[in-house]
């Protein structure tokens, strides 16, 4: 004890009235917060930083600063488990084909003031110990909810076309004039995607050569994936194809689209969002 003392600078006598004096308000309160911080966080599965742990605690009813969060966080070692592995992804874009390209009509202007005015869709790759798996997405840029998916072992353009045709399925079949934007590849810009979109009434919109910020809706969504999941994995990949479908399918369909709270659209997730609008 008296080692501990001279470590602390306090005297044995201060130690012991220390042991029998009431907490303050402002100690309890302290000590109340740290809890819901941390149930707010193991809440987003530990993927949320301060800034969304604030939100969540400000929807519960719990007034709180984002800077006293944060600093409680930092002091208690509370923080997101998303870390971005690095390595050379394969590449799923091949513009070097002789089908006609669309005019790029979004140029980069995201905004949308109802769902269904704007979709992005894009394909990316999902490493599994299996080999590449291929994940299609369509997003809608006003909710930033992911309306269609497919995957698949492959990149054809029928993968694409599966996460059209799932798109439409649970959006109703929007009205005509839909910009659809994607990138130049061979996937949506071969005969058959192309009559697709002709079919519904779809607008077609294709990004600039090789720039990934004509397509940032969703390639921004691809990045949140990766990092939040499959990252998070032991060895930063899935161990099957199957792992793989079963997981992001529970990502997609529970997590992000129902629950995650989303930046863009003031930190609420795209179906509350949506909700909202009606």
């Amino acid at each position: 004890m008296n080692v501990m003392c001279d470590i602390l600078d306090v005297t044995r006598g201060g130690y012991y009235r220390s042991l029998d004096r009431t907490p303050s308000a402002s100690a309890v309160r302290r000590a109340q917060l740290i809890e819901q911080i941390r149930k707010a966080h193991a809440d987003s599965r530990e993927l949320y930083g301060s800034p969304r742990v604030t939100e969540e605690l400000n929807a519960a009813g719990v007034p709180v600063s984002e800077n006293t969060v944060a600093r409680l966080m930092r002091t208690h070692a509370i923080r997101s488990t998303i870390d971005r592995p690095r390595f050379r992804p394969p590449c799923t874009t091949d513009s070097n084909h002789p089908d006609p390209i669309a005019p790029n009509l979004l140029e980069r202007n995201f905004a949308a003031d109802r769902p269904d005015r704007k979709w992005c869709v894009d394909i990316t790759y999902i490493p599994t110990d299996q080999g590449w798996l291929y994940l299609a997405g369509v997003i809608d840029c006003c909710s930033r909810r992911i309306v269609g998916w497919a995957m698949a072992d492959h990149m054809r353009a029928t993968l694409c076309l599966d996460a059209l045709d799932m798109a439409v399925l649970h959006r109703g079949r929007p009205e005509p004039g839909l910009v659809h934007h994607s990138d130049r590849g061979s996937q949506y810009a071969c005969d058959d995607y192309r009559e697709r979109l002709d079919t519904l009434g779809f607008t077609a919109s294709m990004s600039g050569v090789g720039d990934c910020y004509d397509n940032a809706v969703i390639e921004s969504f691809w990045g949140t994936l990766k990092q939040e999941l499959v990252y998070q994995q032991p060895s930063g990949r899935f161990a099957s194809h199957a792992q793989a479908k079963r997981m992001i399918f529970e990502y997609v369909e529970v997590y992000y689209n129902r629950k995650r709270r989303h930046s863009a659209i003031g930190f609420v997730s795209p179906d509350n969002f949506e909700a909202s609008l009606n």
